[in-house]
């Protein structure tokens, strides 16, 4: 498995709110993760390091290969205890309240991934079925498209596209979206805030998944379209490809 994590502060925010990383446990397998924090007073990097540093330290522990299934329940259970950790934390140090952070995740292992998402980031495979989102919003915007109210091409341009529904830590109970897709050689995972997806159309992002290029300059290459295009969020992404299991290793671990 190769793969690689990349962050920017973008072109505008003062700093980067965002976190993620990509991290192998003791038996070989890859948890990779993408964090959006919100709140002021830089609250929302407290929130997103937070959710990686907590579910890098649970993935840590693991000691056996899961089954789809059990990677799905890892998630339900482990996204569940850094939400009540962040909103505790936002309880106890005023400078914090209302803090959040999406999560977007996966564990990666040469017969499945399995997606967890709470939040606006994304997971994106990229298969001999084409370029597909494998996660779906909890945003406002995407509520309006679900009810028919809006189409998907005004979403991209709604003035309230950056509004989401939910979030870790912003109440003390919270439900997140999972599922598990088959992973197969040549196939390939882009997770991404939404720093990245409110810039580069999905086309560009298959166009330079596609490109002959090492994930790091694939990565490079998505980060300076969102900066050229305007860059005015923070941009974090992991992308993680398939190999043969000899050639297996992971950059930016």
């Amino acid at each position: 498995m190769l793969a690689v994590f990349k962050t920017d502060r973008g072109q505008v925010r003062p700093h980067n709110e965002d976190d993620g990383g990509v991290f192998i446990n003791s038996r070989g397998e890859m948890l990779a993760i993408v964090a959006d924090g919100m709140g002021g007073h830089k609250a929302g990097e407290v929130a997103s390091g937070i959710a990686v540093s907590l579910l890098k330290e649970q993935w840590d522990e693991v000691n056996q290969n899961l089954s789809p299934t059990e990677a799905e329940q890892w998630f339900h259970e482990h996204v569940a205890a850094v939400n009540k950790k962040i909103f505790q934390h936002s309880i106890e140090n005023s400078q914090c309240e209302g803090m959040g952070t999406t999560i977007v995740a996966a564990i990666c292992t040469d017969r499945f991934v399995t997606v967890a998402n709470v939040g606006d980031s994304r997971c994106y495979v990229l298969n001999d079925q084409g370029y597909a989102q494998l996660t779906e919003d909890h945003s406002f915007v995407n509520e309006l498209v679900k009810t028919g109210q809006i189409s998907p091409e005004d979403a991209a341009h709604h003035p309230r596209k950056n509004i989401v529904l939910k979030a870790a830590g912003t109440q003390e109970e919270i439900e997140i979206d999972t599922k598990t897709v088959t992973f197969e050689e040549g196939d390939k995972i882009l997770l991404c805030s939404d720093g990245l997806s409110d810039k580069v159309s999905k086309a560009e992002m298959e166009g330079i998944l596609k490109t002959p290029l090492p994930g790091e300059d694939k990565a490079d290459n998505l980060i300076q379209l969102a900066n050229q295009y305007g860059g005015e969020d923070n941009i974090s992404l992991v992308i993680v490809e398939y190999e043969a299991r000899d050639e297996s290793r992971c950059n930016e671990c």
